[in-house]
């Protein structure tokens, strides 16, 4: 059964929307920068990829805004705006019952570490009677389904950097099964918190030293140092061909395959021989039945870290061959979004696909020996691809990689970079 991208919603670093988000990774628009004065990570972080403020009352009501994370705040505006993409309302386009929603991430630990910290300074009765309904993973797809009255499959995904990916994945699934005709997937993170950036920061994880923030995540550079913490949100939504077709509605790509494989090797770093990574590509390929030779693009997950641009690239080069395909990491200007990278770059390679102009690794002054590839450097690159991959990788071993292939994109609705 035939799965096919029909809407997104995107707000990140670089810019929210489809357009301004395509625009940002083909001419090198950088999201990063030096967290403004007052932000509460500003300590913490010498450089971030931080979204404006979000006044909840603009996105929700009712007293539980005041304790409403940002995770969901992001995932409830990126669900509005991927249904309206693809031109969806619940009820009219699609049975409520046939239509999902997955959405991955932590869940809002930035409220938990408020209400703790309220606690600790005001005791008891500091704390909201709402803390749960507003740290709890499965908030962000239950606010979501409320708000549009989606009644049919929903649940949060949690592997770690690999969770939109996999909600992805999970979805791409449950339509080929014949269980949803429409799913609504991705993933929502805001980890720009002390804590959470502190942990990382001790880790020594984390980019540093640069004077022109927007330089700092440097994928497969030499002098890259670490990845940048970056905060927002993408859904996608995905649908069964048919479906589509039936309404006149356009898409933007197929997901023609997936894989999800596990490391069994360390709680934080990847293997060096690259094969858990090497086995994800080769499951994605395997389901579509494409040969490796076919795909014209691959998006890393390459987030700028010493062993893991290493070791994808050693896994890159044991699936396609070394310089086998033409390979970027969008990270460079995004920043890494944790969990919600993986749908932003997905995104990503399906406007690719549809421009047919493959967006760059920018700062990749110097590349590392030991990441081999044909990269994608400073200024994008004209392809005629029929087939895109984008890979994402999580603490715990995980690793998820979706095959993305180009469609006509024939419907009502204009798609893609320009409408």
């Amino acid at each position: 059964m035939t799965v096919v991208i029909t809407g997104m919603g995107l707000f990140s670093p670089v810019g929210r929307g489809v357009d301004a988000t395509f625009a940002a990774l083909t001419t090198g628009t950088s999201g990063l920068s030096r967290p403004p004065e007052g932000h509460p990570a500003r300590e913490s972080l010498e450089v971030a990829g931080v979204l404006p403020p979000i006044d909840p009352r603009t996105v929700a009501t009712g007293p539980e805004t005041k304790v409403l994370d940002r995770v969901v705040l992001f995932a409830l505006i990126t669900a509005a705006e991927a249904l309206a993409d693809a031109g969806i309302e619940v009820g009219r386009d699609v049975d409520p019952a046939r239509i999902g929603v997955i959405v991955g991430g932590v869940g809002g630990m930035s409220t938990l570490e408020q209400q703790v910290i309220a606690r600790t300074e005001r005791g008891r009765a500091a704390v909201s009677p709402y803390l749960l309904t507003g740290i709890l993973p499965n908030m962000a797809s239950a606010r979501i389904a409320i708000a549009h009255g989606i009644r049919g499959y929903s649940s949060s995904v949690g592997t770690a950097c690999a969770s939109g990916a996999q909600a992805v994945a999970d979805a791409a699934r449950l339509i080929r099964a014949g269980e949803a005709d429409v799913v609504l997937c991705g993933a929502s993170e805001a980890p720009l918190f002390p804590t959470f950036a502190d942990t990382f920061g001790n880790a020594r994880a984390l980019a540093r030293g640069w004077a022109d923030p927007s330089e700092a995540s440097r994928p497969f550079d030499r002098r890259r140092n670490g990845f940048v913490l970056a905060e927002g949100a993408a859904l996608l939504v995905l649908e069964r061909a048919g479906h589509a077709a039936a309404r006149g509605a356009r898409s933007y790509a197929e997901v023609a395959g997936y894989g999800s494989t596990t490391d069994a090797h360390h709680p934080t770093m990847p293997r060096p021989d690259g094969e858990g990574a090497a086995d994800c590509m080769r499951q994605a390929l395997a389901r579509a039945d494409v040969p490796p030779a076919e795909v014209g693009y691959v998006n890393a997950h390459g987030t700028g870290t010493k062993l893991g641009d290493i070791a994808e690239s050693t896994a890159l080069g044991k699936v396609f061959g070394v310089g086998g395909v033409p390979v970027s990491s969008t990270k460079a200007l995004t920043g890494h979004l944790l969990g919600a990278s993986g749908v932003v770059e997905a995104a990503a390679c399906a406007l690719a696909l549809r421009a047919g102009l493959l967006p760059p690794t920018y700062h990749l002054d110097d590349p590392d020996p030991d990441c081999p590839a044909d990269h994608v450097r400073d200024v994008p690159r004209t392809s005629r691809a029929e087939f895109a991959l984008t890979n994402s990788f999580g603490f715990g071993g995980q690793n998820v990689s979706l095959l993305l292939r180009r469609t006509t994109g024939a419907g009502v609705r204009p798609a893609g970079p320009g409408r």
